[in-house]
């Protein structure tokens, strides 16, 4: 968005009267929109490779720290469920004892 700005200003700036009598500042003002034009053009490249990247999922070829934690998170899910499903199994049996010494640990 910052960039389509700076583009809309430059060409706001071109259209301007004062670049019709004033040759240098038209001169400026047209060299600082190619710049604008170019960033822009530029900024765009980027987003369409980082898009391209993310949902083609090569992030995870990139950043191998990045899989190895949606591994670990995974595994961690995994037991969480599992052990959530021995709380409930036990909290379903009759309170004794050795029922809620297993509860608690």
């Amino acid at each position: 968005a910052m960039s389509k700005s700076a583009v809309k200003i430059s060409s706001d700036l071109l259209s301007n009267p004062l670049c019709e009598q004033e040759p240098a500042f038209l001169e400026m003002v047209t060299a600082f929109d190619t710049a604008m034009k170019r960033m822009d053009s530029f900024n765009q490249e980027k987003i369409s490779i980082i898009q391209t990247i993310i949902i083609s999922g090569n992030m995870f070829s990139v950043f191998p720290s990045l899989n190895m934690a949606v591994k670990r998170r995974e595994q961690t899910l995994q037991d969480y469920k599992r052990l959530q499903s021995k709380v409930e199994k036990y909290e379903e049996k009759e309170r004794t004892g050795p029922v809620l010494a297993k509860l608690h640990q």
